[in-house]
C-alpha cells in the first residue's frame, strides 16, 4: 500500500501537471519542467476570441446609444410622462427576458454560431425598422422596434457569454469572461457618442424652452416631430448595416465545438439549476445589478438637467456618461487584473460596498458633488455583470447553456427598475424637482436610493459566495 507521504507527492505533481496542461501520467518528464502560466486565453481560439469579443461592443453599442433616448423622447414628445418615456427602458431590456431561454433552447438543439447568426438578424431587423416607425411617428412603433433589436440581443449573449468561457482553461474561465467584457464600455461609448452628435445635437426639440415650444403653431410642431423622429432613426438604420457586415464575417468563421458534447434532458437541466444555491442567487444579484446600472446611465441625464436649472450651468450630460463610461472600462481592466490573484467573490463584495457608499452621495450631495458620486458609481459596477455571471456558471457542464439564458434573462432587471425610478421622478410633477425630501433631496436625487439597494444586493451576494469558497 502507497503511505500518505507518497500519495500526497503524486497529487501534487497531478496538480502542477493539470494546470498546464499536461497528462499527469507524464511523470518522469514532468519533473524536470517548470510551471508554465495558464493562458487567459487559448492560442487555438484566438481568432474567434476575438471575433466573439466583437459582439460585446456591439451590443454595447445598442445599449447606450439607446440610453439618452429616455430623455429625448421626452423632449421631442412632451406629452409623455417621465414614466412614459422610460418606457424606452422596458421595451429594451424586456426582450432579453423574453427572448433568452428559446435562445438557449435554440443554440441546445443547433450551435452556439447558429444562435449568433439568428441573434444578428434579429438586430438588423429591428434596427431598420427605425424607419417605418419614424415614418408614423408611432412612440409605440418605436418600443416594438427597440424589443425586436434586444430580442437579438438576448440570443448573442445567451450565446457569446458561455463561448467566451469555454475557450480557454477552467481555471481563467471568469478571468476572460471579464476580459471580452472589458470591450462592451468600448461599443458603450461609441453609442453615448453616436448618440450625442448624432440625435441630441441634432434635433430641433431641444432648441427651444418649454415655454417657447408650447408657444409654436401646430404646423410647425408638426415639422419639428417629423424631423426630429427622422434623426433619431438614423443612426440605429446605419447601425442595421454595420450589423449585417458583421453577420457575413461570423458566417464564414469557423466556430470551435464546445465541451460536454453530452446532452441532458431540460428537465434534468433544471433540476440541477434549481438546487445551485450559487446559481439562484446569481440570477438574483444579476437582475439588481442590471437595473442598477440602467437606471445610473439613464437618469444621469435628468440629474444633469436638475443641476443646470438649479444652479444656472449648462453642462452637457453625455459628455458626463462617457465620463462615467471611461471610468467604467478602467475598472474592468484593473478589476480583471487584480483576479489574477484575488477571489472574484471578495472583489465583487467589495465593489458592491464602493457602489452603494457613491450611490449615497449622488443622493445627499447637491450640484457637482453628487454628480461626481454618481459618475464613481460605474468604477464599481465595471466587474460585476461577468463576475456574477462567471461565479454563477461555475464548473457547470450541459445546463450551462439553460443556465446561461436564466442569467440573460435577469436583465429584465433593466426593463423594470428605471420604470420605478421614472415614477419617483412624477411624484411631484413633470419636473426634477418639485418636491424635496426630508427638506433637502430633491426627487431626481432620491429616486437613485433604487441604484443603492440594488447594489446592496450584488454586495451580499459577492460575501455569500466568497464564504462558500473558502
Amino acid at each position: 500500500m502507497m503511505s500518505l507521504e507518497k500519495t500526497t507527492v503524486i497529487a501534487d505533481e497531478n496538480h502542477v501537471q493539470e494546470l498546464i496542461g499536461i497528462s499527469p501520467l507524464d511523470t518522469t518528464e514532468k519533473k524536470h519542467s517548470t510551471v508554465k502560466k495558464i493562458a487567459v486565453v487559448s492560442k487555438e481560439y484566438a481568432l474567434q476570441f476575438v471575433i466573439i469579443t466583437t459582439l460585446f461592443a456591439l451590443w454595447g453599442i445598442a445599449n447606450d446609444l439607446t440610453t439618452p433616448m429616455v430623455s429625448t423622447f421626452k423632449k421631442v414628445m412632451p406629452e409623455l410622462s417621465n414614466m412614459q418615456a422610460s418606457l424606452v427602458q422596458f421595451a429594451f431590456y424586456f426582450g432579453y427576458f423574453f427572448m433568452a431561454l428559446p435562445a438557449a433552447l435554440f443554440i441546445r438543439k443547433y450551435s452556439y454560431k447558429s444562435g449568433i447568426i439568428l441573434g444578428l438578424l434579429l438586430y438588423a431587423t429591428g434596427a431598420f425598422l427605425f424607419y417605418p416607425a419614424a415614418h408614423y411617428q408611432s412612440y409605440t412603433f418605436f418600443l416594438f422596434s427597440l424589443w425586436i433589436i434586444t430580442c437579438g440581443l438576448a440570443f448573442l449573449e445567451t450565446t457569446s457569454n458561455p463561448l467566451i468561457l469555454f475557450l480557454g482553461h477552467k481555471k481563467t474561465a471568469t478571468q476572460r469572461l471579464n476580459f471580452a467584457q472589458a470591450f462592451n464600455p468600448v461599443g458603450a461609448i461609441t453609442g453615448l457618442v453616436m448618440a450625442q452628435f448624432l440625435v441630441i445635437k441634432e434635433i430641433k426639440s431641444d432648441d427651444y424652452s418649454p415655454e417657447a415650444f408650447k408657444a409654436l403653431t401646430s404646423t410647425e410642431l408638426a415639422a419639428i416631430r417629423e424631423n426630429d423622429l427622422g434623426v433619431i432613426s438614423i443612426p440605429y438604420i446605419g447601425l442595421g448595416l454595420f450589423v449585417l457586415a458583421i453577420l457575413i464575417v461570423i458566417c464564414f468563421t469557423k466556430m470551435p465545438k464546445t465541451p460536454h458534447e453530452d446532452k441532458m434532458s431540460i428537465s434534468e437541466s433544471f433540476k440541477k439549476l434549481f438546487a445551485n444555491k450559487n446559481y439562484k442567487y446569481g440570477v438574483v444579484a444579476q437582475a439588481f445589478y442590471v437595473g442598477a446600472q440602467i437606471m445610473c446611465w439613464t437618469f444621469i441625464f435628468q440629474y444633469v438637467d436638475n443641476i443646470n436649472k438649479t444652479f444656472g450651468l449648462e453642462l452637457t450630460a453625455t459628455y458626463y456618461n462617457i465620463a462615467a463610461m471611461l471610468l467604467f472600462l478602467l475598472g474592468r481592466w484593473i478589476g480583471t487584473a487584480i483576479m489574477k490573484n484575488t477571489n472574484p467573490s471578495k472583489i465583487l463584495m467589495v465593489f458592491g460596498i464602493g457602489g452603494v457608499i457613491c450611490a449615497a452621495g449622488a443622493i445627499v450631495l447637491q450640484g457637482m458633488p453628487g454628480l461626481i458620486s454618481l459618475i464613481c458609481i460605474s468604477v464599481f459596477m465595471s466587474i460585476m455583470f461577468p463576475t456574477i455571471y462567471g461565479i454563477a456558471l461555475k464548473d457547470m457542464g450541459d445546463e450551462a447553456k439553460i443556465g446561461s439564458a436564466g442569467l440573460v434573462m435577469a436583465i429584465v432587471g433593466g426593463a423594470l427598475m428605471p420604470v420605478l425610478q421614472g415614477s419617483i421622478l412624477d411624484w411631484g410633477g413633470s419636473g426634477f424637482s418639485d418636491i424635496k425630501l426630508f427638506g433637502f433631496i430633491p426627487e431626481v436625487n432620491f429616486s437613485f436610493i433604487l441604484p443603492l439597494i440594488c447594489l446592496a444586493v450584488v454586495a451580499w451576494y459577492g460575501k455569500t459566495t466568497y464564504k462558500t469558497a473558502k
